[in-house]
């Protein structure tokens, strides 16, 4: 894994963590239980800290970093989908901030929010709990009612289940030159929310 110590700060990461050996931890930065972090993230705990609290999951392409002397906080269960960047903001807990999304410096995002694909996250925004955030700029369309929390909760559920799968399971190999006759489906447990 691409883990490093930086300026006398050594990373800090729970065993049930799942770390991906092709991203990049740097410095002050603190795993929790049960966090992924998928390949290509960056984790940039050079000036600042970053802590990412249990149940959280950063996804593929991610970026997290900071000004000097900012702590970035991802509270427990905050969903950061692919490619999204979080600079120098705070999101709270079982939140989702969707794919590609960018979040500004001095942002704080309350517990429950869904943040759209896509969405940019203008410095100093406070974005009040349970609110759906989409456009650029960003801006507050509603709510977050019960079923859309629900079921944000349940695919982080299914995250959280991802660590100890890798860590059991992960393995490099060298491919197959074709399919096998008796390859498995995958299962069909979760899908898209419908509109």
């Amino acid at each position: 894994m691409a883990i490093y110590k930086f300026n006398g700060f050594t990373p800090v990461i729970h065993p049930s963590a799942f770390v991906h050996p092709q991203a990049n931890v740097t410095g002050d930065v603190i795993i929790g239980q049960d966090v992924y972090i998928g390949p290509g993230c960056v984790l940039r705990g050079d000036w600042g800290r970053i802590v990412i609290e249990d149940g959280c999951n950063v996804q593929e392409n991610c970026t997290v970093h900071m000004f000097p002397g900012v702590t970035v906080t991802l509270h427990k269960g905050a969903h950061i989908g692919h490619g999204a960047i979080v600079h120098g903001a705070s999101v709270g807990e079982n939140c989702l901030v969707g794919m590609n999304a960018v979040l500004m410096d001095e942002v704080v995002v309350e517990k429950e929010c869904i943040i759209g694909a896509l969405c940019f996250v203008p410095q100093k925004m406070h974005i009040p709990e349970r609110s759906v955030v989409v456009g650029n700029p960003a801006k507050i369309v509603k709510e977050v009612t019960d079923e859309m929390i629900e079921w944000k909760t349940e695919g982080t559920k299914i995250y959280q289940g991802l660590p100890k799968e890798l860590h059991e399971s992960l393995e490099e190999v060298e491919p197959l030159t074709e399919i096998e006759s008796n390859r498995p489906l995958h299962k069909t447990n979760y899908a898209p929310r419908k509109k």
